[in-house]
């Protein structure tokens, strides 16, 4: 059974997962340079989750970007590499997409790469699409941009 519920961006098992995440993406990349734009904190990313087992382990996290009005983008979504494939991403992904319902939010965005396909074939089976690269990701070779609109 795996719970997610919105946690400090500065918790513990927070910073521990998205630098999980960061040593995964500069090892797929074979660099640390590889995130366009100013890097997402706490001020940038108010909604924060982290999806926990049932004996409370973190197993994974994500966040939303609030953009303009009635647009968020997904950010530092990430797995445990132990925890894919479980339906953890998934509950991720739907108390985010349910957290940006609550805030009026019609159309989520996100950003991954081209050396995570992987995630990309996640949010196509999701329902989202690939989109032109927007933003801060516009004209960048490495960047895959997708979105949904939210019912």
């Amino acid at each position: 059974m795996v719970s997610v519920r919105q946690e400090p961006w500065d918790s513990a098992d927070a910073q521990r997962l998205r630098a999980a995440q960061r040593v995964e993406l500069d090892a797929r990349y074979g660099n640390d340079n590889h995130e366009p734009g100013t890097p997402p904190t706490g001020e940038s990313v108010p909604v924060f989750f982290v999806a926990r087992d049932g004996d409370g382990a973190a197993l994974g996290c994500g966040g939303l970007r609030f953009l303009e009005p009635g647009s968020a983008e997904i950010k530092r979504m990430y797995v445990e590499p132990a925890a894919r494939g479980s339906g953890v991403a998934t509950a991720i992904l739907r108390a985010l997409e349910d957290a940006a319902r609550d805030a009026d939010v019609t159309t989520l965005l996100l950003e991954t790469g081209t050396a995570q396909p992987d995630a990309m074939r996640f949010y196509e089976r999701e329902g989202y699409r690939r989109i032109d690269n927007f933003g801060v990701y516009r004209g960048e070779p490495l960047s895959v941009c997708y979105s949904r609109e939210l019912r």
